[in-house]
């Protein structure tokens, strides 16, 4: 129970108390914890000191509210290391979660001049434009869109897209990936990341844009990827 004289806040008390029945197994992810009247006469604090605490774990994607309904036990984020260069796929295999995709388009275009610039093409170069959604355990997490040279792949089909393209790449047409560099960025959903989504209106995303190479340092994507903020955080290890 909570201790009035500790020199830790009740509101992190309260917070710390919360997150350890989570954790537990006493809530579970979509369950609504108790109203703000209940904890404060249960933890014997003021409303303010209740509210204070839920909205910090709100703040920090561990709870939820929805409007006239009450507060709700999130689903845990993803956590993805800024380290190791690895596909949606190999992802979510090495969590234990099942991944799958929607195909929403695979066009041949003429490389916008950003891209040819990222992949060293010709302004008439041609690139393979797949749009898809990526799914976690069924649950739509990201709005990717790949561009790939069709110089360097140039039998790349819709049924080859549906898998691992990283598999494909290196099992099937035996190339090595390299290396990527990546820029992250946060931002609102706009309204057809939303719906692609299934998240509200202008819900916080994390946009992602990679360039990645391979061994003999040619660049073969550029992946610009919207991820949902609420199920999804990059972590890093840094040493001095």
């Amino acid at each position: 129970m909570l201790k009035k004289n500790h020199p830790l806040p009740m509101y992190y008390q309260i917070e710390e108390f919360l997150k350890l029945e989570i954790n537990e197994g006493a809530f579970h992810p979509g369950d609504m914890i108790p109203s703000e009247r209940e904890l404060s006469e249960r933890f014997q604090v003021s409303r303010m000191t209740v509210r204070q605490a839920v909205s910090n774990m709100v703040n920090d994607g561990i709870l939820y509210r929805e409007k006239g309904r009450g507060t709700f036990v999130a689903e845990k984020k993803i956590e993805q290391p800024l380290k190791g260069l690895t596909s949606f796929t190999e992802d979510m295999k090495l969590r234990g979660m099942s991944s799958s995709s929607r195909l929403l388009s695979f066009d041949v275009m003429q490389a916008p001049q950003d891209i040819a610039s990222k992949l060293n093409l010709e302004d008439d170069g041609d690139v393979y434009a797949v749009k898809r959604i990526r799914f976690a355990d069924k649950q739509a997490m990201a709005v990717e869109t790949s561009f790939l040279p069709v110089s360097l792949l140039p039998d790349l089909t819709e049924e080859i897209v549906h898998g691992s393209m990283y598999e494909y790449l290196e099992n099937v047409l035996d190339l090595r990936i390299s290396h990527a560099r990546q820029e992250i960025e946060a931002r609102a959903a706009d309204e057809k990341e939303s719906e692609d989504l299934q998240i509200e209106a202008h819900s916080p995303v994390l946009h992602i844009e990679r360039c990645s190479y391979l061994d003999n340092r040619v660049p073969f994507e550029v992946v610009k990827s919207t991820y949902r903020a609420d199920r999804y955080k990059f972590i890093s290890d840094i040493e001095r």
